[in-house]
């Protein structure tokens, strides 16, 4: 035996095996095997360094390993799962590579098979492809029994009454002529039972992998335990944060007790296998992505049965009754995680093929871009009001109005239709000009209160609203006719005065006895002096599990005849991190009919900050078209974005009383060498006295768009028939349309 390093090659090999990589003296000799056809397929060449240096070619190696295991478990190549795991490892092929011949590739994929299918002849050299796999789990779920099982032996002694795995040991074996090694480990039990008994049994089993890496994960769950109400979150958690977050990603879910019947459904009749199997593996998988902090997790399942009556076929194996050999089923997945592990480690990608690290998305630029670029309410607030300031400076046209007697519904009716119409319209005309003298006097008196220096706000008078705003809260929860004792008789009250606001948020999926409120929602507004204002607002909800917070704070100042200023924060979370943004903005007069403003914003999101910058400038031309132009950039993640907008405004004669106005917008947006060109529309208008027409429209260079029109009217009723009767044909149409496969019905139940 030759001796390297003062380490035998016999003892090399299982070193690296057992670090998820082969050796590669054993890949090339499965590889020449058979040299005539290698040769001849111009997928492996008889140099055997050239073999060890070339990634691909590696690949390309175990893309024939995976389908000599296809062969030998017996499951048909056009499932799934052999379609995704070779429709991958030829991507990373052509990623590596950097081809693009489709062509190439399949021929290449056709002459793996061809000589998978020559070495899985009788002669043909052995499989090398061992396999180290981990168990996890609570006591009682049927690890120990699916060991046996699956090497079709008993290798380890089971107990219905008692544990029967008390430290962790290695059980050896060959299932199919694969090698395969399952490190057995002691059962966890509930989370509210012991949790000491769970850490140190985790601690063991992370002592033991760090000497001994596994290649898959199997995580045990029994079938006929599962239901929503029933969470192993704190004990999944715990494993999280003792073995990592990495140790989900190559995990395989295995559901043992699949031969029990499924339980009954809402309509009183046992529900179907497969409904119910796919619906107890999304509360698991719904369990470990809130564990992992990873909404992205997507783990494979397999359902087992290790009773002594279960139904087997011809071959001896054992089958579900779905028909699926479980076996088979897998050891195909457990070889098919590890080729794809290696597959990734080979070609050295960033991200890896099976699933991505927690919080790997970072916010996008062209959205933050755009929220940069977005006015600021309260400066847009505040140009409004300077406008109503000019407006208030003209003279009261309804006080020079004649006098006007408003009819009665006797004499309205006796009038002409020639006079109706005469009549509505000076009617209409009256109410607007009162409208605009009110709003007038209005600004009128605040004006008056700030020269006088208080409160402006006690001096505003608002057409709708009184000057101070009554104390509300909802109404009570009804009780319905039928109750029991756990009925929750607390209820949240919702609360309004002046300048605050409290009121609850309602989660339509809560729990059953539960309101279903489990947030708060807050509003304050205060004038700390003459032209300083605050304001805040935020949301907070938090369950057992998470907490989410949402907030929006800031200060203004304003000088109605020179400048604006404001400054404010933001904060939202975002998985397990908070997102910062603090942003300021600022606004000068240059002239009457001139407006300049610029604004900063800089985000944080976990370790990466973004910092972008803009400027804007307003034209008023009279007193109904306004200009705005602005364009900014966005500067994070060694990305850059840039982007600008032109808008029209053309108001009504009557703003801002009636509501009239058309804006017309053109944007630019160019991120990652693609520029976006855009184009929208908004019009609101009076259609007659009592209808309103509302017509939004916007369409890109992208060939998307959308267009929306909105009509609402009080004289009418014809068009409140038309859409009527439009609803009653869809949801016709809706009913007389095949309703598909029955379980999805079945899936709406469970999940409700």
């Amino acid at each position: 035996v030759r001796v390297t390093h003062g380490t035998t090659q016999s003892e090399f090999v299982e070193t690296v095996s057992a670090n998820r990589f082969l050796s590669n003296d054993s890949r090339a000799l499965e590889v020449t095997s058979n040299p005539q056809d290698a040769v001849s397929s111009g997928l492996l060449q008889p140099d055997h360094d050239h073999n060890k240096s070339d990634p691909l070619k590696q690949v390309e190696a175990l893309q024939i390993k995976f389908l000599r295991l296809v062969h030998r478990t017996g499951v048909p190549p056009s499932t799934n799962v052999v379609a995704q795991v070779l429709y991958r490892l030829q991507l990373a092929n052509l990623i590596k590579a950097g081809e693009s011949d489709a062509k190439r590739t399949n021929l290449a994929i056709n002459k793996a098979r061809v000589i998978a299918a020559e070495q899985e002849a009788p002669g043909g050299p052995d499989l090398d492809l061992p396999l180290r796999i981990l168990l996890l789990g609570k006591t009682g779920v049927g690890k120990s029994a699916t060991i046996n099982s699956m090497f079709d032996e008993t290798k380890v002694a089971t107990n219905a009454l008692v544990p029967g795995t008390s430290r962790i040991k290695r059980v050896h074996g060959n299932i199919k002529g694969v090698r395969v090694t399952v490190i057995d480990t002691p059962g966890l039990v509930p989370h509210h039972h012991s949790q000491w008994r769970n850490r140190k049994i985790l601690h063991a089993v992370k002592r033991f992998i760090k000497r001994n890496p596994p290649d898959i994960v199997l995580y045990f769950e029994r079938l006929d335990h599962i239901n929503s109400r029933c969470s192993d979150y704190p004990l999944l958690k715990l494993i999280t944060d003792t073995l990592g977050s990495s140790i989900w990603f190559n995990t395989v879910l295995v559901m043992t007790h699949c031969s029990s019947s499924p339980p009954e459904g809402p309509d009183g009749h046992p529900l179907e296998y497969d409904a119910y199997t796919r619906y107890c593996k999304n509360v698991v998988e719904r369990h470990i992505q809130l564990a992992a902090s990873n909404t992205q997790l997507e783990n494979p399942i397999v359902l087992v049965d290790n009773h002594l009556m279960c139904r087997r076929n011809t071959r001896g194996e054992r089958v579900l009754p779905n028909g699926q050999v479980w076996v088979s089923e897998l050891l195909l997945l457990c070889g098919a995680t590890k080729l794809l592990a290696e597959a990734n480690s080979l070609l050295k990608f960033e991200d890896s093929f099976l699933l991505s690290q927690a919080n790997a998305r970072l916010p996008s630029l062209p959205h933050l871009l755009s929220s940069l670029l977005k006015p600021s309410a309260s400066l847009s607030s505040e140009g409004a009001d300077n406008e109503m300031t000019e407006l208030s400076d003209e003279e009261d046209e309804y006080d020079q109005l004649p006098p006007f007697r408003v009819l009665k519904r006797s004499e309205y009716e006796k009038l002409t239709k020639e006079q109706r119409t005469a009549y509505l319209d000076e009617l209409d005309y009256r109410e607007t000009s009162y409208l605009k003298q009110q709003w007038k006097e209005g600004i009128r008196s605040q004006k008056l209160a700030e020269a006088q220096n208080t409160e402006a706000s006690s001096a505003v008078a608002d057409d709708y609203e009184e000057s101070t705003s009554p104390v509300v809260h909802i109404s009570d929860m009804e009780i319905p006719l039928s109750f029991d004792s756990d009925y929750p008789a607390h209820r949240y009250r919702h609360l309004i005065t002046n300048d605050q606001l409290f009121r609850p948020v309602l989660d339509p999926q809560g729990w059953d006895h539960d309101i279903g409120f489990d947030g708060i929602n807050f509003e304050s507004c205060h004038d700390l002096k003459k032209n300083i204002s605050t304001s805040i607002a935020g949301q907070m909800r938090k369950d057992k599990e998470d907490m989410y917070i949402q907030s929006e704070c800031s200060v203004s100042y304003s000088d109605q005849r020179r400048y604006s200023l404001m400054g404010g924060m933001d904060m939202q979370t975002a998985s397990k991190d908070l997102v910062f943004t603090v942003h300021g903005d600022a606004r000068f007069q240059n002239l009457p009919w001139n407006t300049t403003g610029g604004g900063i914003s800089v985000t944080k999101f976990g370790s990466k900050y973004f910092s972008g910058a803009k400027l804007e400038d307003s034209i008023t031309i009279g007193k109904r078209v306004h200009l705005v132009a602005n364009a900014g950039r966005m500067v994070g993640g060694g990305q850059v974005a840039d982007g600008g907008g032109l808008e029209v405004t053309v108001r009504g004669k009557d703003y801002p009383v009636r509501e009239g106005s058309t804006s017309m917008a053109a944007t630019a947006l160019s991120f990652e060498k693609e520029t976006v060109i855009g184009a929208n529309l908004q019009s609101v208008f009076r259609v007659g006295r009592g209808s309103k027409l509302s017509v939004s429209a916007n369409v890109n260079s992208r060939n998307l768009g959308r267009l929306c029109v909105k009509i609402s009217t009080s004289d009418h009723v014809e068009i409140a028939l038309i859409v009527a009767v439009s609803l009653v044909q869809f949801l016709l149409r809706r009913r007389l349309l095949p309703t598909g496969k029955g379980h999805q019905q079945l899936d709406t139940d469970l999940d409700e």
